[in-house]
């Protein structure tokens, strides 16, 4: 599963992303996800009208599938098992991609230090760059 970061520089800047991270994201074998919080932060991001922030979340989404990721919608399960993670930093988004990584068995792509550092014990973590 691909942090929101990690999505947005595959959709619009791949060349922040590793050789090694395009060769496991080209690999047919493997199936991707990306989460649907990752276009609501995406989206509430976008609303704040940030300059330094224009990303087109509907754009994003609509590509993803159309390369064949498969969305990975939030559920319940994902949201109380957030009492279980470890300690890291309080970015509500983070921590809710983690705890789908971990609830779903997913690998989670990522350049986020805190979550390589508090939860590469926790789930599976790729550093992306």
């Amino acid at each position: 599963m691909l942090d929101t970061h990690a999505l947005i520089w595959l959709a619009g800047e791949p060349e922040n992303l590793s050789s090694d991270t395009i060769a496991i994201l080209s690999d047919d074998n493997n199936r991707f996800y990306f989460s649907s919080v990752s276009i609501q932060e995406i989206a509430i991001k976008t609303a704040l009208n940030k300059p330094s922030f224009n990303v087109d979340a509907e754009a994003i989404t609509k590509g993803l599938l159309s390369a064949g990721y498969l969305e990975l919608p939030m559920h319940a399960t994902h949201a109380y098992n957030l009492t279980g993670l470890p300690e890291m930093h309080q970015d509500p988004f983070d921590r809710i991609l983690v705890s789908q990584a971990k609830i779903e068995g997913l690998t989670l792509i990522t350049n986020d230090g805190n979550i390589i550092k508090y939860c590469s014990s926790y789930i599976s973590v790729i550093k992306c760059c």
